[in-house]
């Protein structure tokens, strides 16, 4: 006797009010009532679920949640991809906007990970250029010279001197010269800023970030308005080469959605103070925060950024060993090579997340060895405070 599909049919399974929260969809397959069903959502004429590389339930909400996110208050539609990592989405996106002979325009300051991605690319035949992306007048001439500029790829702020890149002017740019401007938007979230609104043709996250909010998961996204570029070049790439995140990182994400606003609002107030105080300390010699009078960028800061973030870094005077000293004297805040939790986060980006960078390449940007970049958190800013205190005197 043939075993009827408990999913569907078997009456011994009650149904339920739907639930509160978006369920965790714990399967690696999906049930089909006939092959014919299955052969229409093969083909996509029926909409539904095979196989957990392909999606998942749980893993698409987060992808349709982000996207909403980001193209929250603009006419029409945006797209998501939920994928196993930030690097995941950055190289999806890559691999599939950039063919060999082809080059990417990108900036110097920029995480590490993505920087070794790039050149990376350099084994398909795939160049990079690298620039003050705030230099409009230079980014053009390049874009002129070099018809091969596929892809401007840019982080705003940037990791981790926090420079911040003019997007409506680079994304005009972009589309005259027939190349597609992709943006990072890990740092300021789109609570922040919507990439998107400016003219970005492809928005990243690494969701491990700001969006889970919390250090529970390591996951990504890509979002972008081109339904025909999503679904033709980024979804085969995501699914052939495994990029698709999993639905427990998903469901983390979800959750740690529903606070992103008021998160987002707390880190930025408490990052506001921090760079205040570090501003006016004698032995800080720079304070790179977006939220500054004096910050380089204000003008664009002010014009597409609604919230000044959680992130900044500062430098100290006596070079890697004070920064070595500072911060193996803290002990409120916690040391460790990632961003965006709850917590007040401290990384050095010489030799942490950006030590795979040329020396020279970094001095030049600004990634000094006296460097220290924080992840400021949503404590209490006087305990914040306190600990940076004892830990610079």
């Amino acid at each position: 006797m043939k075993q009827a599909s408990i999913a569907v049919k078997d009456p011994r399974v009650p149904t339920f009010n739907p639930a509160h929260q978006v369920p965790l969809v714990a399967a690696s397959s999906f049930v089909f009532d006939t092959l014919e069903q299955g052969i229409d959502i093969f083909d996509g004429v029926e909409k539904g679920h095979i196989y957990g590389r392909f999606g998942n339930p749980t893993v698409d909400a987060a992808a349709d949640k982000i996207a909403a996110l980001e193209n929250h208050g603009l006419k029409g539609e945006a797209y998501g991809l939920f994928c196993s990592s930030g690097m995941a989405a950055i190289a999806t996106v890559l691999t599939g906007l950039c063919q060999p002979g082809q080059v990417i325009l990108t900036q110097a300051d920029l995480y590490g990970g993505s920087s070794a991605l790039i050149d990376n690319m350099a084994t398909r035949g795939i160049r990079r250029i690298t620039a003050d992306l705030r230099d409009i007048e230079g980014v053009e001439d390049i874009l002129a010279d070099q018809p091969e500029v596929s892809v401007i790829y840019v982080e705003t702020p940037s990791n981790p001197t926090l420079r911040c890149i003019d997007l409506m002017v680079l994304a005009n740019l972009a589309h005259h010269y027939e190349a597609r401007l992709v943006v990072d938007n890990t740092f300021a979230t789109p609570i922040a800023q919507q990439p998107l609104r400016h003219g970005a043709d492809v928005v990243l996250h690494s969701t491990t970030k700001y969006l889970n909010g919390h250090g529970t998961g390591v996951a990504g996204a890509i979002v972008c308005r081109d339904r025909e570029l999503l679904e033709n070049t980024f979804v085969p790439i995501h699914r052939l080469y495994g990029g698709t995140g999993n639905p427990w990182d998903a469901w983390l994400v979800l959750n740690g959605l529903k606070t992103l606003s008021l998160r987002m609002e707390r880190h930025s107030e408490n990052a506001q103070r921090v760079a205040e105080y570090l501003y006016r300390h004698p032995r800080v010699r720079e304070v790179n925060y977006p939220g500054l009078p004096d910050h380089p960028d204000c003008s664009t800061v002010g014009k597409q950024m609604t919230l000044n973030g959680g992130m900044l870094s500062f430098e100290l005077d006596g070079g890697l060993e004070d920064a070595k000293r500072f911060m193996n004297r803290l002990k409120f805040c916690t040391l460790t090579p990632t961003l965006g939790d709850v917590d007040t986060l401290v990384l050095h980006p010489a030799t942490m997340s950006h030590r795979s960078i040329d020396r020279e390449t970094r001095l030049a940007h600004g990634i000094t060895d006296g460097l220290v970049r924080l992840s400021i958190g949503i404590e209490a800013v006087e305990d914040i405070l306190v600990d940076l205190e004892q830990a610079l005197d």
